[in-house]
């Protein structure tokens, strides 16, 4: 049937129940309904008068050429606007009223760090620390979770916080070492106080102070830095699995092992430049042997007899 006849006659409600059932099926019957919908829901004015057909289906060609308006949910709108504001004001809650700066470094990664007053301080791989801008001049304070080589300018008291316990110094170079279930703080120049629950001690140059699985020695030094500064490792008397967990941390590779003792005591080192060498100078020493079994994995086993 013709379709505007079939509109003429459904704007009078003129259509028989065939001619309805042909209007339902015209492809933008869904619209002219929405159309006397949405007339339906207001009052007529006073002053208005009916389009004639010509007119009306002017406007309907008009309207259909327009974008769609999609009418928002006010519940979900409302929402969607709260979301938002919780977002900003929370970005503008961490910048203004915790200007901590965090560093971090990744496994295999090492960087230098100048804090405000000009000390320097050295990440070793897989370590964080932050301190807080803002207040530096009042309180020289920074958080180490890992290890990291600290040269401090001279000034007021400076603070390095772990979870093991707290390094304060004044204008020294110490490095800091807290890993699970190890803590050690070794100076390297001037004084270091350090003190880890119940346990504290005044540190010269050369004196380091170690807390490892529970157990407290004090020994020394005569390097002048820490070695892994220069890439090297170095280690006196650990279990062997801290060799294990600093090799994963300076390669990014993950180590398993067979028949290995890894509460083994070990002393020695490793290069950080070549993999396989340093596999050789952590296992000949300990009668192992090993299995680069893919680009980051290591099998560690004892050799068999």
């Amino acid at each position: 049937m013709d379709k505007d006849y079939l509109l003429q006659k459904w704007l009078r409600n003129e259509l028989t129940d065939e001619e309805h059932e042909a209007f339902s099926k015209l492809e933008d019957a869904d619209f002219y309904n929405e159309i006397i919908t949405s007339a339906k829901a207001f009052k007529a004015s006073n002053f208005s008068k009916v389009d004639s057909f010509e007119v009306f289906k002017a406007k309907a060609l008009e309207a259909q050429n327009k974008k769609p308006v999609y009418k928002l949910n006010a519940r979900k709108y409302l929402m969607r606007i709260a979301s938002v504001l919780v977002i900003a004001f929370g970005i503008y809650f961490l910048f203004v009223f915790n200007p901590n700066t965090q560093i971090e470094t990744l496994a295999s990664e090492k960087t230098t760090i100048e804090l405000p007053d000009a000390s320097l301080v050295s990440l070793n791989a897989y370590s964080t620390i932050s301190f807080n801008k803002k207040d530096w001049k009042e309180n020289r304070l920074v958080e180490l979770d890992g290890e990291a080589y600290f040269k401090v300018s001279k000034g007021g008291q400076f603070d390095v916080k772990t979870q093991e316990g707290l390094v304060t110094v004044v204008g020294t170079e110490f490095n800091v070492k807290q890993r699970s279930n190890y803590f050690e703080v070794v100076c390297y120049e001037g004084k270091v106080k350090v003190v880890s629950d119940t346990i504290s001690r005044l540190l010269q140059a050369g004196d380091s102070y170690r807390i490892l699985n529970n157990m407290f020695t004090e020994t020394t030094t005569t390097s002048i830095k820490p070695k892994w500064t220069e890439n090297i490792s170095e280690f006196v008397s650990v279990p062997f699995k801290e060799v294990l967990a600093e090799l994963e941390r300076q390669y990014n590779i993950e180590v398993t092992f067979k028949d290995v003792n890894v509460n083994r005591i070990f002393t020695g080192g490793f290069m950080h430049n070549d993999l396989e060498s340093a596999l050789l100078s952590i296992t000949q020493p300990m009668d192992m042997t090993f299995e680069l079994s893919s680009d980051n994995l290591v099998v560690i086993h004892a050799k068999k007899n």
